[in-house]
């Protein structure tokens, strides 16, 4: 059974989402702040976090950088108020997984967490097994481990930039369109605000990959990941 942090200081929400959370077969913490949150997330490790950006005191997006900064990759889908493609693209620069408006339908929370934690667990078939290593050039991923690393330094990832990088790489060499892209990372179909989404964390991914621009812009199709040297892995990438 999945355990779900649920941080939101309205108890209509909570009192409302976490029986609605335990009958779709999770378990269910609740907390009201963000200093009570991050004081949870440090004593145990829930499988996700649903996190309300307005909190009094230590807000969702500062809570968000602190869990981020303390390296911890648990998902995180954010819960905002505000429905601007700048409000979505800065939930995903700060390192959230996923974005939700409010008001929404609790029944599809429950579909947007499934879909978070079927992202970490998940045994893509068009990906690598989980025992491969996969290596295009000094870029290493390892599925297994969600471990990714340039050269000798380790790539600090989310879960989405991480599914991102390794469905770049492999297909490496081959451009991948975007909603190909936004399905594989972001659990949804192509749509409005997708582009924009999968744009922001193309970029986050050529920050932390280093100064090569190694994820080139296809026009009007998405991405592609240049090949320089040969690939390794345990599959056939860019078949």
């Amino acid at each position: 059974m999945s355990t779900i942090l649920l941080v939101d200081d309205e108890p209509a929400i909570t009192d409302n989402l976490a029986p609605l959370l335990r009958r779709a077969g999770f378990d269910v913490v609740v907390a009201h702040d963000g200093d009570q949150a991050l004081t949870l997330l440090r004593a145990g490790a829930p499988d996700l976090v649903v996190l309300d950006v307005l909190l009094p005191g230590k807000d969702g997006r500062a809570v968000l950088r602190q869990v981020r900064q303390e390296r911890r990759e648990v998902p995180i889908i954010l819960l905002t108020q505000v429905g601007e493609s700048g409000e979505r693209a800065m939930a995903l620069e700060e390192g959230a997984d996923d974005y939700l408006n409010k008001p929404f339908d609790p029944h599809e929370l429950v579909a947007r967490i499934r879909a978070v934690l079927r992202r970490t667990e998940r045994a893509d078939p068009d990906a690598a097994p989980r025992s491969a290593e996969i290596r295009v050039g000094d870029v290493w991923l390892n599925p297994a481990a969600r471990l990714a690393a340039r050269g000798e330094q380790e790539l600090d990832l989310t879960t989405a930039e991480f599914d991102l990088l390794q469905h770049l790489l492999l297909r490496a060499g081959s451009p991948v369109p975007r909603d190909e892209l936004a399905h594989i990372s972001l659990g949804r179909a192509h749509g409005v605000g997708t582009e924009r989404n999968v744009d922001t964390l193309v970029s986050k991914l050529r920050r932390k990959l280093g100064p090569d621009d190694l994820i080139k812009t296809v026009r009007n199709v998405g991405y592609l990941y240049v090949v320089r040297e040969p690939i390794h892995s345990g599959t056939e990438a860019g078949a």
